[in-house]
């Protein structure tokens, strides 16, 4: 069946169970009706992943799916009603994240079309930009790339070296490559079917430097073949997702119109000057990545999406592939209920619904920061340090899950049918698009550290070093954070009783995170300084302290997610969905203090005793949910065909 319009679309499939149904409810949030569509279009014939005997024909089926969603207008979400779209970010992103249930290649050439590319021209560009191209983008008529990355630089975007110099006698802007290392690397959209590429350049008017800006350059003419002074390279074969075309390209003085500029940031005026309202060339540097937050944003949530398969998969073969068992019994037990199986995918289990959860806060931020007319310069802030934690623990949690859900499924998970290998090998890059993990929590953590996040991006690594220990004599000397720090440790020292009752408060676990949190970030600011104050150099004190400060980053996150499992548990009406949430939520919190336990106890909030009641209350929850271990994962109602060959075996089925 070939989808034309969202309305041939059958009702999508949904849980039997009313519990499990109740919470697929919940993990869909506002946006259900979205996800919905894209469960039914990954239902149809024809619609769900398989394997492909070469990378042509798979990028071939890519494309086609690509421009069968773009016709149905599902791919437009995002977009101005006025280009055909319906100007919802959060359906959008709603949408990315459920089409990750299936071939993740479409789901990044997707993303690369639509998100990236598109995303460059509507939030980069301005209305000449937006009436010339972004019907045609919206509908899958001009295919483009996102041409950031350099084989020479690739977190650091503001040393790019590509050039855009501006020729005010013939009215153009001339890109160029000045060598390999500044050619563009890794380019979806490039190899095969781009015909545009937004391009990101050092601008070069009057003789002057001014930044990296964007501008969009003519990849290919009508006939496919590459324009005049363009080269293109395939990437080739790649760990996953070979149905995404990536590719590395040259420019060799390709001169484009001044109009190319994507010019809502800083324009090039009809007499040959630069201007830009804003002055400050780090602040509009960052002002204008801030705008592309949303590609991190649904990284992080294909993530969730991705692992929700691999979690389907594994719990349900738990529940009825037999091994072993008491001596004399009729029959083995099934591996779940076994504590080392528990243990290995209910806490992960626990988790994704927590990052789901924390998912939907990042994307209610990511729709008011982009529907509000005020300054939003604060909360931009707040969204762009959460939205690169999120990022990295969710695509780092993704890693770790598929991988144990794999092993969780012995020699049928190492099957190709079975799915793993493709949610490991399209997953893993997950880690390092959109920003590496690592340096993405030290962005994270350089946003905490201070409150001025403005004066912050103007510093280099050794004007950061300083800031920071400027910001530690702030905190430092609040009475109250010295009182946290330094005088309560017998106050906040649990007490060492054998039963766990209390661990199951949700004030108690909340407190533990934020205690966590406000500690490390403290300490990592004293370290910084007191670095500074013995006279070494800034740039080593930054560097001997990077450990400390990817810890700051990581607590945040922690309390983040706690916080928004705990939220949403709380919004639950009174009824087994809530009960069975908030049981969920007791085990997520409990498996990441149980991963921190070491700390906690270095640090005097856990004594010995409180702490191998972590690991027991761990056990009791892993047992408590056992029994519903099945209907927790048929809640994320992924469809049977991308469920590959397990559904087929009687051991994937939905179990409610």
């Amino acid at each position: 069946m070939t989808l034309t319009s969202l309305a041939d679309l059958p009702a999508p499939p949904r849980p039997a169970d009313p519990v499990a149904d109740a919470l697929l409810q919940r993990l869909d949030g506002a946006h259900g009706e979205v996800r919905g569509l894209v469960r039914a279009w990954l239902s149809l014939p024809g619609s769900a992943p398989r394997r492909f005997g070469d990378t042509e024909s798979h990028r071939a089926q890519v494309a086609a799916w690509l421009a069968e969603m773009a016709a149905s207008g599902a791919t437009s979400l995002g977009f101005p009603e006025a280009y055909g779209g319906r100007g919802e970010v959060g359906a959008a992103v709603a949408a990315f994240e459920t089409l990750a249930h299936g071939d993740l290649s479409l789901l990044v050439k997707a993303g690369v079309q639509f998100g990236l590319f598109g995303g460059a021209v509507l939030h980069l560009g301005t209305e000449h930009h937006h009436e010339r191209y972004l019907g045609a983008i919206a509908r899958g008529e001009l295919l483009g790339g996102f041409a950031m990355t350099e084989s020479g630089h690739g977190s650091n975007v503001q040393a790019l070296e590509t050039t855009a110099t501006y020729e005010p006698e013939t009215d153009t802007i001339v890109v160029h490559t000045p060598h390999d290392a500044a050619r563009k690397d890794y380019i979806g959209n490039a190899a095969r079917d781009g015909r545009m590429a937004a391009v990101f350049a050092q601008l070069v008017v009057g003789g002057e430097e001014r930044g990296v800006h964007a501008l969009l350059v003519r990849l290919r003419g009508d006939d496919g073949r590459p324009c005049d002074g363009v080269r293109i390279e395939d990437c080739g074969e790649k760990l996953g997702l070979n149905g995404v075309d990536n590719g590395r390209i040259w420019f060799d003085h390709v001169r484009v119109g001044r109009d190319a500029l994507l010019d809502r940031y800083a324009q090039i005026r009809d007499d040959g000057t630069y201007f830009s309202p804003i002055e400050s060339p780090a602040r509009r540097f960052f002002t204008m990545l801030g705008t592309l937050i949303q590609g991190r944003v649904s990284i992080c949530g294909a993530s969730i999406g991705a692992t929700k398969v691999a979690l389907t998969i594994a719990v349900r073969h738990g529940l009825t592939r037999r091994q072993f068992g008491p001596p004399g019994a009729d029959e083995e037990a099934v591996l779940l209920d076994y504590r080392t199986h528990q243990r290995r995918l209910l806490p992960a289990l626990a988790t994704t619904y927590a990052l789901q959860f924390a998912q939907h806060e990042l994307v209610a931020r990511v729709h008011r920061i982009f529907t509000a007319t005020g300054d939003v310069d604060r909360e931009r802030r707040e969204l762009e340090t959460m939205a690169a934690g999120l990022k990295a623990v969710a695509t780092w949690h993704a890693t770790a899950t598929i991988q144990e859900c794999r092993e969780c499924c012995g020699g049928l998970g190492y099957l190709a049918g079975w799915r793993f290998a493709d949610l490991k090998a399209d997953t893993d890059v997950f880690t390092t698009f959109e920003g590496d993990n690592t340096v993405l929590l030290q962005l994270a953590a350089k946003n905490l550290l201070t409150d001025f996040r403005d004066q912050l991006g103007e510093l280099d690594p050794l004007g950061t070093a300083a800031f920071f220990a400027g910001q530690a004599m702030q905190l430092a000397g609040e009475r109250t954070a010295i009182r946290e720090l330094l005088g309560r440790l017998a106050d906040d020292l649990l007490p060492g009783r054998d039963d766990d009752a209390d661990l199951r408060e949700r004030e108690t676990q909340l407190e533990l995170m934020r205690w966590r949190e406000r500690h490390v970030k403290a300490g990592a600011a004293r370290r910084l300084k007191g670095g500074l104050d013995a006279g070494r150099d800034p740039f080593a004190v930054l560097v001997d302290c990077q450990d400390h400060v990817v810890a700051v980053a990581r607590a945040y996150v922690d309390r983040v997610v706690l916080e928004a499992f705990a939220e949403a548990v709380a919004r639950t009406p009174a009824g087994p969905d809530r009960d069975l949430l908030d049981r969920l939520c007791d085990l997520h919190a409990l498996s990441r203090i149980e991963a921190e336990r070491a700390w906690f106890q270095e640090h005097g909030r856990l004594s010995s005793t409180r702490s191998k009641s972590v690991i027991r209350a761990v056990n009791t929850l892993c047992a408590e949910l056992r029994p519903d271990a099945g209907r927790l994962v048929d809640a994320f109602a992924v469809p049977a065909g991308c469920l590959g060959d397990a559904a087929g075996t009687g051991a994937a089925g939905p179990t409610s």
